[in-house]
Order: C-alpha cells, then structure tokens, then sequence
C-alpha cells in the first residue's frame, strides 16, 4: 500500500476499503496533527480537531478534484478550517487578577521557603497594579497574566489595537520601575 498514490489512497478509502483508509491515516496524521496543534497550541483538541479531519476526508474523500490541488492540500485545508473553527469557538472567560495570582501560587510541590517568597512577590505585584490606572491594570493583566495577545485585549477592551499596546506597553514600564524599585511605590 505505501507505494500507491495519495489519490487512490483516497479513492479507496472513500470507496470503503479498510487497508487503504489505514495507509492513508498512517501517511497523513503526523501532517495533519501537526497543522492542528500549530493553530490550536493544546495537544488534546489538536487530535480532536486531526481525527475529525481524516473523518471528513473519509466522507468526502469521493468529492476530492485533483485539478484544484493534491490530496495533501486538500486534507490541510480541511484541517486548517477545522482548527480555525475551534479557535474561534473558544471564548476566553475574565478572571480576577487576584484569582489568577492565587493559580499561580498553588503549587503543592514547592517548600515553605518558596510558597513564602511566592506570596510575597505576588503581594508586591498586586500592590503594584493598584498603581495603575484601570484601563492599564485591565490591559496589563489580561495580556500578561491571562495570555491574550494585543488584538485579543483591544477586542476584549473595545479600543484600537494601538492603544491596547500602548496600555501594555506603559503598565508594564510602570510595573517594571516599581518592582525593581520597591521605594516607588511608596
């Protein structure tokens, strides 16, 4: 089976025979997984997302046109939507800095000595986005702690993504002079 072609893998698969469905996922799933992880970055719902792709290509494999690509094109492009989909799916859900801070914090591996220092960085860093005007605290907190990129936080705060950047930008100055020189804040 690995010498045949990659469309009459498909056309078999398609047509129901069992060998050729199993070389085409064996051929393909690396691809096809590795494309998915790449847009969904989380391993678990990149299967999901490769496993319903080898399934739509089972489905619809009797649709594929080689005139408008190879079958390698065709299967990414199934996936790559699929992935998107998901992303788009995904709702990020707000959470409270010091909710997140306290996430951080509950490593049950460290010792005393470091769940000590722990907390006391993370009174300091909270201490010092009190500093800060609202509109930076949000736009620090959600790009730096809760991972959203510039776009996500000017789409979240309704702003322009400029000046989410500028936000993060200038809250994460303000929180680097405090932080390293704790006699600011005062």
């Amino acid at each position: 089976m690995w010498s045949v072609t990659d469309e009459a893998l498909l056309a078999g698969m398609a047509a129901g025979d069992p060998d050729a469905a199993a070389a085409f996922v064996a051929r393909f799933q690396r691809r096809v997984f590795g494309l998915a992880f790449t847009i969904v970055g989380d391993p678990r719902t990149a299967e999901d997302v490769a496993q319903e792709a080898l399934v739509r290509a089972w489905r619809h494999g009797s649709a594929y046109d080689p005139r408008r690509g190879s079958v390698t094109t065709w299967l990414l492009a199934i996936t790559r939507n699929l992935a998107i989909d998901v992303v788009r799916v995904r709702r990020p859900t707000a959470v409270d800095p010091d909710t997140l801070v306290a996430l951080l914090l509950a490593d049950v591996e460290a010792g005393p000595p470091d769940v000590a220092a722990a907390r006391d960085d993370a009174e300091r860093l909270r201490v010092a986005l009190t500093v800060l005007p609202p509109e930076q605290r949000r736009a620090v907190v959600l790009a730096g702690i809760a991972g959203l990129s510039a776009r996500e936080v000017a789409e979240r705060e309704s702003i322009p993504l400029g000046t989410a950047k500028t936000r993060i930008r200038t809250a994460m100055q303000r929180l680097r002079a405090v932080l390293v020189s704790p006699e600011r804040a005062e």
